[in-house]
């Protein structure tokens, strides 16, 4: 092994093995376990968020494959409709050419190609990442196996009246005209203006107190071109006189009705909202409950149409409302109309106040404009039929969230489920399977093929939708178009359900809930009962900076995670940030906020120890704070083993292990690293089981690094250089035994460093690199060995002893740091009050004693005999004296002596109040009060003998 850990000269080498071995590929054998990655869009990169929540999936992969598990990890890439087609669409826009000019098919011929140019990137950085997905499957959601899953799924749909056609309102991107999700949809916090208008009543009405109009208030006063309404609540005593009446609305010529309704907060403003259902999500539901006219005045740009649109509330024209709109206003930008409609408002001396007002305004997240609601004709999927059977599969346990309390958000969307819509006017995506012809009827089927030899259409003229479906219903397919659906194929029966999906919480309701829906609708198991997904949904939190902020390009803060592996200078570092950023303000704030992060860059850490960190920080379902410091210091970790390994390869390559026979005894130190790591193997199984990563690596780094490498390599020294050939040979077979065993243990979060390091210690161990192989693969790598079974307690005494006697050998260590005494200097350790059990420990340990506590000699004491003045611990009742002749400043010891009493004396306190406490003695368990009563015999007697000490050292 070289002298220093280079994760950069092992990394690369080892996965391009590992992939061309087909180590990642199913093994054919053993149950079968499967997890799907969340696809990541094919525009992007991986960022810490990926790199956390794959850490994660490898790790269960590789621990479920090493337990003789059949096991896929699926990889692919969605196809992100909106994503994906901006980026074309900016790249031609820099050679000057338009989508339209193109043509549809034209077009998508550039976007496959640019895919097939940029859509490595992911799989390179996942690669880097060490995921070990069977790439033989890769799977994209635009690719003709997935295409034909979507093709049946819609029709099929379609068959069982649960897709329909219709119009209604939806968020609308005037910019790239097309309806978005609600993830699509960045709510933020802006400075506006809410402006109070008055509404003339007709008819020569007035209110109560003699006025004739209401006022009302509005954030958007050009939608009042399309108001259908003004509402109040029932019982507003205000105005219940005027429900039934008429408003004269300005600037229209119309007249709309008084209306009551409880949506309305009688004590906001006036108690009087104007109701516009073709431009408000709110209103439309109003506008339902009361049979309104949608009035649409806007067009698909967001420009004010010179004749509203109208239609009742199932979308059909209406033509009993004037659609005549102001012809001054035709034709503006919605922003320009707004200051155009209050500019009327105020001539017409109907502008009452305008008054400052924080609102929350939606943007679309990657066209940057503000969204309208807006009412157009979509394709939906009725979905309350679909979600009553996939609330059931969580309500009865088929599938679990981990942690729990996400059930309850995914509880209170399903139960609250509005119908999806599914169409994007793209045209990148899965085009909708529907045909029109020339009196607007629809067909929906397979092809046009079947379209027309179902419906008896011979050769009348057809046009398929325009429209492609929302990038969400592919992928709501995943876990089954991925293994071969429709077809009923050897994988899917295989490995579905799957076992567990790793997924955020910002996309339960979006991906998670539609999956289960769509799964149980379509999958059904030899009984005919609706199949699930998967059974575990484990939710993630969010990897913030260290401040504790989201991260975000605008802010500065992203962290790119092969930055983390490989390091990045501050100028590549500052580049990489600055580059894309137009505001220079912006720019300048962000470089200045690097350059205080990372004054010198970032330095290389390598895979692993990226992993451990995010490992560590995984605290079931909470938001991270990145910690450059953790980083570091795995970074350590990792060394720590590196060096440990070669010290064990250094003591037995080329020696006898054991391995061809021979006498073999096991020390203490042997036997108790063997039943620690035991316990280990349960603890980490027990961690992993349940999804407790962060457990998981506390588990390992505690035993690796401080039981494993400070103590035990420490005590194999005296052995290895004074034992018997029986004692080395058991010593030898023990550190790569163990070793062995360790690296099969850290592998799923350690991936790299442990095959690195097993390749020279399995044979050591008697393990044959070159042995079994699985089926489809080359060669013997530590992945496909077995991890670590807990076997039967062989060595609890032992185990005793062994922590007894480190309690020895860190109280002298204490007293040498306290007393400042050199590391090198040998110390005589008088024993006092040591009963039979600790005369055996300290007798047969004498050698491991001398070695690791530095003793000049060590003898024992009669309780009743006088003793030099010492320094003195206490394990157990048994006395540690350390006599100071010579050795000591007794100003100093006798400062620290009183720092101990005055902390013993505390401490007694503490417990003696306890005891005094008659409610806590009487609603205590028995062996609880029993053990607080031990505390405080042991406070006392510290106590005494603490103080008695003061008095000898007061006396020299």
């Amino acid at each position: 092994m070289d002298k220093t850990y280079s994760p950069q000269n092992i990394e690369q080498r080892l996965y391009e093995n590992w992939e061309q071995a087909g180590y990642f590929r199913p093994s054919g054998q053993g149950e079968s376990y499967c997890i799907m990655i969340p696809p990541p869009n094919v525009t992007g990169s991986l960022h810490m968020g990926h790199a956390f929540q794959h850490t994660l999936m490898d790790t269960l992969t590789r621990y479920k494959r090493m337990d003789g598990y059949n096991t896929l990890w699926q990889v692919g890439s969605d196809h992100a409709g909106i994503a994906t087609q901006m980026v074309v669409e900016r790249k031609l826009a820099a050679e000057n050419i338009d989508r339209h000019s193109l043509g549809r098919e034209a077009f998508i011929d550039k976007v496959w190609d640019w895919k097939a140019e940029s859509g490595g990137t992911i799989t390179r950085q996942m690669r880097r990442l060490g995921d070990s997905v069977d790439w033989d499957r890769e799977r994209f959601t635009m690719d003709e196996g997935l295409s034909k899953a979507v093709q049946e799924v819609f029709v099929r749909l379609h068959e069982d009246n649960l897709i329909y056609r219709g119009k209604r309102l939806v968020n609308w991107d005037p910019k790239l005209k097309t309806a978005i999700s609600d993830l699509e949809v960045e709510n933020k916090d802006t400075k506006g203006k809410l402006w109070h208008l008055r509404y003339p009543l007709a008819d020569g009405v007035k209110t109560a107190d003699g006025k004739d109009h209401l006022i009302v208030a509005t954030t958007r006063p050009e939608t009042m071109l399309g108001d259908a309404c003004v509402a109040v609540h029932p019982e507003d005593d205000r105005y219940q006189a005027l429900v039934g009446k008429f408003i004269e609305l300005p600037l229209t010529g119309r007249r709309i009705p008084i209306i009551a309704d409880d949506y309305v907060d009688q004590e906001f403003g006036s108690g009087c909202v104007k109701i516009t259902p073709a431009h408000d999500f709110n209103d439309y539901e109003i506008g339902k409950r009361h049979n309104l006219p949608l009035i649409n005045i806007l067009s698909d740009s967001a420009h004010l149409l010179a004749e509203a649109e109208v239609f009742n509330i199932k979308g059909l024209p209406r033509d009993d409302v004037d659609t005549q709109l102001p012809t001054e206003f035709a034709g503006l930008e919605r922003f320009a109309a707004r200051k155009a409609v209050v500019a009327a408002m105020d001539a017409l001396g109907l502008l009452e106040k305008v008054a400052e007002h924080d609102n929350k305004v939606p943007y679309g997240d990657r066209s940057g404009v503000v969204i309208e609601p807006f009412l157009t004709d979509q394709w939906y999927v009725r979905v309350a039929p679909l979600a009553e059977t996939a609330t059931k599969a969580v309500e009865n346990g088929e599938i679990e969230f981990v942690p729990k309390q996400y059930e309850n958000m995914y509880f209170s969307w399903m139960r609250d489920i509005q119908d999806w819509c599914i169409s994007r006017q793209l045209w990148w995506g899965h085009r909708i399977p529907a045909w029109y012809d020339a009196d607007g009827n629809v067909y929906v089927g397979r092809s046009e093929t079947e379209v027309r030899e179902k419906h008896g259409l011979g050769d009348r003229v057809l046009e398929q939708d325009n429209d492609v479906l929302d990038t969400w219903f592919s992928s709501a397919l995943w876990t089954f178009s991925t293994l071969g659906w429709p077809e009923d194929t050897e994988a899917l029966k295989t490995f579905h359900p799957t076992n567990v999906l790793v997924t955020g919480f910002d996309i339960i309701f979006f991906w998670v809930a539609r999956m289960i829906m769509m799964t149980m609708h379509f999958l059904k198991d030899e009984n005919g009962k609706p199949q699930v997904p998967f059974k575990t949904v484990y939710v993630t939190g969010l990897i913030r900076d260290e401040q504790g902020d989201k991260m975000s390009k605008s802010k500065g803060n992203v962290i790119d995670p092969l930055d983390m592996i490989d390091g990045i200078s501050l100028d590549s570092l500052l580049e990489k940030r600055t580059s894309n950023l137009m505001q220079e303000k912006l720019a300048t704030q962000i470089a200045k906020r690097t350059k205080k992060e990372f004054p010198e860059g970032i330095t290389a850490h390598g895979t692993d120890a990226l992993r451990f960190t995010l490992a560590a920080l995984a605290s079931t379902g909470r938001d991270i704070n990145w910690d450059m410091k953790r980083l570091e210091g795995y970074r350590n970790f990792c060394n720590k083993l590196w060096n440990a390994s070669r010290y064990v390869l250094m003591n037995t390559e080329e020696q006898d292990c054991g391995l061809q026979g021979g006498d073999m005894q096991l020390s203490l130190a042997d036997q108790w690293i063997i039943e620690r790591f035991n316990d280990t193997t349960k603890q980490f199984r027990q961690a992993l089981d349940t999804y407790r990563f962060d457990q998981a690596a506390a588990i390992a780094y505690e035993f690796t690094w401080n039981q494993f490498c400070d103590w035990y390599l420490e005590l194999t020294k005296p052995v290895l250089l004074n034992g018997t050939d029986a004692q080395q040979r058991a010593t030898r077979h023990t550190l790569v035994a163990v070793l062995e065993q360790l690296l099969r243990l850290l592998h799923p979060l350690l991936p790299f460093i442990t095959e690195e390091i097993w390749q020279r210690v399995a044979p050591l161990a008697g393990t044959e690199v070159a042995g079994t192989q699985v089926a489809g693969t080359q060669g013997k790598t530590i992945m496909l060995q077995a991890y670590p079974q807990v076997q039967p307690v062989q060595f609890a005494e032992a185990q005793a002893d062994m922590e007894w006697l480190k309690q020895v050998i860190v109280a002298i260590r204490n007293i040498r740091g306290e007393m400042d005494l050199s590391p090198s200097k040998a110390l005589p350790v008088l024993i006092v009050n040591a009963d039979a059990t600790a005369t055996r420990r300290l007798n047969e340990n004498a050698s491991f004693l001398s070695a690791l506590a530095k003793l000049e000699s060590l003898q024992f004491v009669a309780s009743d005999e006088e003793t030099p003045a010492s320094a003195t611990a206490l394990v157990g009742r048994m006395e540690i004296h350390i006599p100071m002749a010579g050795l000591i400043d007794t100003a100093a010891e006798l400062a620290r002596l009183d720092k101990a009493i005055e902390k013993a004396e505390k401490e007694l306190l503490r417990v003696a109040g306890k005891l005094s406490n008659e409610k806590f003695v009487s609603n205590a368990p028995a062996e609880v009060i029993a053990k607080e009563r031990e505390k405080q015999a042991e406070a006392e007697e510290l106590v005494k003998q603490l103080q008695q000490q003061r008095q000898r050292i007061a006396s020299l």
